[in-house]
């Protein structure tokens, strides 16, 4: 990215004090600015500064405002100081003039993790140099020190991140999908949108733009961006890009491999690769190297997950499937005998879409958190039996006392985590820890 932000001496205020406002925090320490840290919640000192309560006292002098991707763009307080003049970016805006190299960004409302992991993965394998980071593992501002200029960055992006970019660029950009999710937070599917499609709104026409042919959403984005297009799809055949072609993927009119060859379950991970395959051979990945690297894969920690198997019933952790669309992939990656774990906390989601598959597919739902109430009225006993089971450990056990030889139990909760867990990685550390401790043949 081009350098040019001059930070030494001005007066920052960085809002939210997770990983990703830490991390902004020791950047503009590093370049000497004058930094003080806010939160919603008391918190002491966070890296030898004083953490300051979230009010309107603490912006009082500010010059620049750094929002962590937890913080709503739209907080009534940075209203207040946008009125007055004063910047106010994310943190990876503040990241990206410092971050040497070029950005390879994936963003999607599901997949995106999966597929940012393949394309770092194939990288790797391909021997050219690159990091990984963004929305997943590491911070975009904590990526600076180790980025080099001959290097990739390859970023998991979400609509939080992308809603305030404006420098920001990537020289190849992905969107999987987009599907309704995060309502609670951008209101509407339309601003859910309209931040998805500024990853592309900021490229330039010596940059490409990789989007999904089968997704109306994906297709309208192609409109809004000076970036050379290329496309992905299942369903039919790509000029330029990728596609399903008789259980054979193809990029650009070549044979890449065989669907089968691909160790993740379900039919949209088919997508992710040939999203993957596309950015990475626009980086310099060779088809056999590609192949190479995605039959290597190992898969991505939370992302249907296998578990165990326990008296013949399969244990899979889906616990990244925070929306319902994700909800809906999982179940699709499966033939059946379901025990589907659903609930946590409500993004303002529509769960009636769930009805026909679980139907088809599913021995029962587990209900747990506080969308559960919200769940079981949406579903009804009708479409599939319905166990209130209030905690996830509950819920383990249920479906452990349930489940036949040939049934599989699945976490994939269609809900946020901060109900009754710190993010989806705690819950599905939990969810296996509940597994792991479960013993055969005592059920």
């Amino acid at each position: 990215m081009d350098g040019g932000l001059k930070l030494e001496g001005k007066r920052v205020v960085v809002v939210g004090m997770a990983r990703s406002g830490v991390a902004a925090l020791r950047l503009l320490r590093q370049h000497r600015a004058e930094v003080r840290a806010v939160d919603e919640k008391p918190m002491g000192q966070v890296d030898g500064v004083t953490v300051e309560l979230q009010t309107e006292a603490a912006f009082r002098d500010a010059e620049l405002v750094v929002i962590s991707p937890g913080v709503p763009a739209d907080l009534d307080l940075l209203r207040s100081v946008r009125a007055r003049g004063v910047p106010v970016i994310g943190e990876l805006e503040l990241a990206a003039p410092f971050l040497q190299g070029k950005a390879l960004g994936i963003t999607g409302s599901n997949g995106k993790t999966t597929t940012t992991a393949l394309a770092g993965h194939i990288l790797q394998h391909s021997g050219i140099a690159c990091q990984v980071g963004g929305n997943i593992g590491t911070p975009p501002a904590s990526m600076v020190g180790a980025s080099r200029p001959e290097q990739w960055n390859v970023l998991e992006l979400s609509s939080f991140q992308l809603e305030t970019i404006r420098a920001f660029h990537s020289a190849i950009g992905v969107c999987l999908n987009v599907t309704s999710d995060h309502l609670d937070r951008h209101h509407t599917f339309e601003s859910y949108a309209a931040a998805k499609r500024r990853l592309f709104e900021t490229q330039n026409a010596a940059e490409f733009a990789v989007l999904n042919a089968d997704d109306p959403t994906c297709v309208a984005f192609a409109r809004h961006t000076d970036a050379q297009v290329l496309w992905f799809s299942l369903e039919q055949r790509i000029s330029r890009g990728a596609w399903l072609d008789d259980g054979q993927l193809r990029l650009d009119g070549e044979p890449l491999m065989e669907a089968r060859e691909i160790p993740l379950r379900g039919r949209h991970n088919i997508e992710n690769t040939l999203a993957a395959s596309i950015a990475a051979r626009l980086a310099g990945s060779t088809l056999p190297e590609i192949a190479g690297a995605v039959r290597s894969f190992p898969g991505v920690e939370h992302r249907l997950e296998f578990v165990r198997e326990i008296d013949g019933v399969a244990y899979y952790n889906d616990s990244k499937a925070t929306n319902v669309d994700a909800t809906l992939k999982a179940i699709d990656a499966f033939s059946g005998g379901l025990w589907i774990i659903l609930g946590g906390k409500d993004k303002d989601s529509d769960y009636t879409v769930l009805r026909e598959p679980l139907h088809a597919k599913a021995r029962a739902a587990l209900l747990i958190g506080a969308a559960a109430r919200k769940i079981a009225a949406q579903l009804d006993e009708d479409s599939v039996p319905l166990f209130d089971c209030g905690t996830l450990a509950a819920a383990v056990e249920q479906a452990y006392r349930s489940a036949s030889p040939g049934d599989t139990v699945l976490l994939a909760p269609a809900c946020a985590s901060f109900d009754q867990f710190d993010n989806f990685e705690h819950r599905g550390r939990v969810f296996k820890e509940l597994v792991n401790a479960l013993k055969e043949g005592t059920r």
